[in-house]
C-alpha cells in the first residue's frame, strides 16, 4: 500500500479505536501505590483484542509483585515481522493510569470511556491510551492488509510507568535486555504538543529531596529555651533556593524554562498550637536540572547550605534523597530523530523540532542504557486532570505518522 492508501485505511476505522479505548478504560489499571491491583486485567483484555485483530506474535514479560492479587505486573510485546530485521522499531506505551481523583469534578464516569464531539472522555484515554491505540492502529494497517513493514515493528505495552517503572522498563532492561537490539529505534507516544511537531530528545535530571530539621520544642513565650525549627526551616528554604539558582545558572534552549529549577514544594504540619515553638520541620524540594550539571554537584551545594543553617540555628538537618535520575540526551542527528522527522513530513507535511522536557518518561532509562529514543505525540495535555480526553483526530493522525514510519 502506498502512503495515501495506508492513511485512508487508518482514517476509515475510527470505530475500532474507539472500541479499544472503551475496553481499556473499563479496567482500572492502578498501581498498588495508588490503591489499585495492577494492570493484569487490562493486559488480558488487550491481548484478547489484539488476537481477535490478527496479531499472532505476542509475548509477556511479567515482573513479580506480591502486593497485587495476581502476584505479577505484565509487560506485553506484540511483534510484526518486517522485510528487514537489521533493526526494529519499538513503540512503547504504558498500561497503568492514575486515580480519577475528585469524582465530583468529572462530567462523565471516568471508568467508562464516553465519546462526544470528536473526543473520548475518561481516565487514561490520553495518558497513555491514545499512544497505545495509535500504535495498534498503525500496526493493524499492516497486519489486516497482509503487508510486512519495512523493518520489524515491536509494540511494548508496559507496566508501572505512573509510579516509577520499577516493574516496567527498569525490570525489562535489567532482566530481559536482550529483547532490545543495539540498533533498534524507540518511539514513546507519551508526551508532545497540540500540533504534533515536537520531538523530545532530552530530559532534565531529577532530584527530589526531603529535609527534616530537628530543633527543640518550647513555649511560644520562651524562644530562649528552645531551638525554633520553623524559623530555621524558613531561612534555610530561602537560602537554599537563592544559592542553587545563583550557582547553577547556565541555560539550555532545548528546555522550557531553559534553566535548572529548584522549587520548595510539600511541607508537613508541625505543631497544633500557635503558642508552641516547633521542634521539628519537614519539607521537600523538587529539583529539575539541565544536563550541563549533575545531581551530585547539586547535592554537594545543598549540603553546604544545610551546614551553614545548622551552625546558625543550632539545629540538625537530615537530607533524604527520594528520587535521583540522570539521563543522557538523544542526539538531534540520530537515526530515530531523522526517521521520525521524515515520517511527519511525509504523512502530514509537519516540520518537526527537537526539545527537552523537565518531566520524566521511560525514555530516560532507555537513553541511560544506550538506546536512542524520541518522545512524541499530538496531545492536548489533559493527562491526570478531571475530564481527561483524547481527540480522535489526533489519535488517527498519530497512527498515520507511525504507519508511514513503519513503511519507510
Amino acid at each position: 500500500m502506498d502512503v495515501d492508501s495506508l492513511k485512508e485505511f487508518i482514517a476509515k476505522n475510527e470505530s475500532e479505536y474507539i472500541s479499544l479505548q472503551k475496553i481499556l478504560t473499563s479496567h482500572k489499571a492502578l498501581a498498588p501505590e495508588n490503591g489499585g491491583d495492577g494492570e493484569l486485567e487490562k493486559c488480558l483484555a488487550l491481548e484478547k483484542f489484539l488476537r481477535e485483530h490478527g496479531f499472532e506474535n505476542l509475548a509477556r514479560f511479567d515482573s513479580p509483585d506480591e502486593r497485587v492479587s495476581a502476584k505479577i505486573r505484565p509487560n506485553l510485546v506484540a511483534t510484526i515481522p518486517g522485510k528487514n530485521d537489521d533493526f526494529a522499531i519499538w513503540v512503547i506505551a504504558h498500561l497503568d493510569v492514575v486515580p480519577a481523583g475528585d469524582l465530583s469534578a468529572w462530567k462523565t464516569d471516568p471508568w467508562q470511556a464516553t465519546e462526544k464531539d470528536g473526543k473520548i472522555f475518561g481516565r487514561g484515554v490520553e495518558d497513555n491510551q491514545q499512544g497505545l491505540v495509535s500504535a495498534f492502529a498503525a500496526a493493524w494497517a499492516f497486519v489486516k492488509n497482509g503487508i510486512a513493514p519495512e523493518h520489524t515493528v515491536k509494540l511494548l505495552f508496559a507496566a508501572d510507568e505512573e509510579v516509577g517503572s520499577k516493574h516496567g522498563i527498569f525490570f525489562l532492561l535489567k532482566k530481559h535486555k536482550k529483547i532490545f537490539g543495539k540498533n533498534d529505534l524507540f518511539i514513546i507516544p507519551d508526551g508532545g504538543d497540540k500540533k504534533g511537531e515536537t520531538l523530545e530528545i532530552a530530559e532534565k535530571n531529577v532530584l527530589w529531596l526531603k529535609f527534616e530539621i530537628f530543633g527543640k520544642q518550647t513555649h511560644g513565650s520562651r524562644p530562649d529555651q528552645g531551638k525554633n525549627a520553623c524559623l530555621a526551616s524558613a531561612k534555610f528554604t530561602s537560602d537554599l533556593y537563592d544559592a542553587l539558582h545563583k550557582k547553577f545558572k547556565k541555560q539550555n534552549p532545548l528546555f522550557c524554562p531553559p534553566r535548572s529549577t529548584f522549587e520548595p514544594t510539600m511541607r508537613k504540619a508541625n505543631v497544633d498550637g500557635v503558642n508552641i515553638i516547633p521542634g521539628k520541620e519537614e519539607f521537600y524540594f523538587d529539583c529539575r536540572i539541565i544536563p550541563e550539571y549533575g545531581c551530585d554537584e547539586v547535592l554537594q551545594s545543598v549540603k553546604e547550605v544545610a551546614q551553614k543553617a545548622q551552625n546558625e540555628f543550632g539545629v540538625k538537618i537530615k537530607i533524604s534523597i527520594l528520587q535521583k535520575a540522570q539521563s543522557r540526551p538523544t542526539s538531534a542527528n540520530s537515526k530515530v530523530v531523522q526517521k521520525m522527522s521524515a515520517a511527519l513530513k511525509k504523512a502530514h507535511g509537519i516540520r518537526s523540532r527537537t526539545i527537552g522536557i523537565g518531566g520524566g518518561t521511560v525514555g530516560a532509562e532507555l537513553r541511560n542504557n544506550g538506546f536512542d529514543c524520541v518522545v512524541w505525540s499530538t496531545l492536548c495535555d489533559t493527562a491526570h486532570m478531571p475530564n481527561e480526553f483524547c481527540v480522535v483526530k489526533n489519535l488517527v493522525r498519530d497512527a498515520q505518522t507511525l504507519a508511514v514510519l513503519f513503511g519507510a
